[in-house]
């Protein structure tokens, strides 16, 4: 597939430079024929009788497998979610911990991460790491870690900076369990979980799927409660709700995800091109150059494809009128910062039309 062929499978760029994958991915026609072709299978079928809920565990099985390969794992570490803060919650659930314990996470946390942190009635530790260079950020994290800290709970990348952090030197050096949230980085860059216990993917923003739709590696399904149980939970069920958990990370799953859905992301997962991260990376330093000569960037160097920046004008606003000149980048709440989130599609004349409309 050449880069021509590639961009022409998503019907948003024909009116915008869209520059907001961080939030949502664009939609392709392919993605959009499967949920279409899927909705009418499961309309005439009734969405109901065996034949029809077969396809169903079937579908899911299938996503299941195409996720687990594409971030290392196996289909047996891997449950299917609606999103990343699903899977934050279902490992701080299970985890089961208390006031007495503490959990170490860094200063630029997406909400659906440092919510459940909130919830589960822990002490929280917070490394600066967002103001400093990425080089840092491994020591400052461990200059964080105490005897009572049990967990280490960030981003891969961060959502506001786009700073890569090292999650899998974090785990050899401090020996902890780490819960990573990888909205930012799975579908933008190669992603292998290794020995990192727990990693949450959030499928509707890089992988281009429909939402909500997300998935759970966690490494030792064993050693975690089901803290959050669906339909899917258990083994084997009581009258009195006592049950045998299902085998494998499928016990954590969300419960039920739309088939249209997960039939759309099965078909994003087919089209994304071999290229796609070296694409997303070099158009990503394209946006940093152009942005450079006029603008302060929030965090210097090719770290990962989110590119923030201060705007000279108010940062709300400022990606409103965006919007309406078709350059669509994501305002970041309480910083003053504007985010431009490159993806495999992005073309150079994306990145012309937003420093021309920052310029008008």
């Amino acid at each position: 597939m050449t880069f021509d062929e590639a961009r022409a499978l998503f019907p948003v760029l024909e009116r915008f430079a869209y520059l907001n994958t961080g939030t949502l991915g664009p939609l392709s026609r392919p993605t959009l024929a499967a949920m279409e072709e899927r909705l009418r299978f499961d309309q005439e079928q009734g969405r109901g009788g065996h034949g029809w809920f077969m396809s169903v565990l079937e579908l899911r099985a299938r996503v299941r497998e195409q996720l687990a390969g594409l971030i290392g794992s196996s289909t047996a570490q891997v449950a299917l979610t609606s999103s990343t803060t699903d899977g934050c919650n279902i490992v701080l659930s299970g985890l089961e911990l208390g006031p007495g314990d503490e959990v170490v996470t860094t200063d630029s946390e997406h909400p659906g991460l440092l919510l459940p942190l909130h919830v589960a009635g822990v002490r929280v530790r917070v490394a600066e790491v967002a103001a400093r260079p990425t080089a840092d950020a491994l020591q400052t994290i461990l200059s964080c870690i105490t005897p009572r800290t049990k967990l280490l709970a960030l981003s891969h990348v961060l959502w506001t900076t786009g700073q890569v952090i090292p999650v899998d030197e974090l785990r050899r050096e401090s020996g902890l369990p780490v819960l990573v949230d990888g909205a930012q980085s799975v579908g933008a860059m190669p992603v292998d979980v290794g020995e990192l216990d727990y990693y949450t993917v959030s499928c509707q923003k890089l992988l281009c799927g429909p939402e909500p739709l997300g998935a759970l590696h966690v490494r030792d399904p064993e050693r975690l409660g089901v803290g959050i149980p669906s339909g899917f939970s258990p083994k084997s069920l009581e009258p009195d709700g006592t049950f045998v958990p299902a085998e494998g990370a499928a016990r954590f799953d969300s419960g039920w995800l739309a088939t249209p859905s997960l039939a759309g992301l099965e078909a994003a997962l087919a089209v994304a091109p071999e290229w796609r991260f070296e694409r997303a990376a070099e158009m990503a330093e394209v946006c940093r150059d152009a942005l450079r000569e006029q603008f302060e960037l929030v965090a210097e160097g090719g770290e990962s494809t989110l590119v923030s920046f201060v705007p000279a004008r108010e940062a709300a606003e400022e990606a409103a009128r965006l919007y309406d000149a078709g350059v669509i980048v994501r305002d970041l709440p309480g910083t003053g910062w504007l985010r431009a989130s490159c993806g495999w599609w992005t073309s150079g004349e994306d990145i012309d039309r937003l420093v021309a409309a920052l310029g008008a």
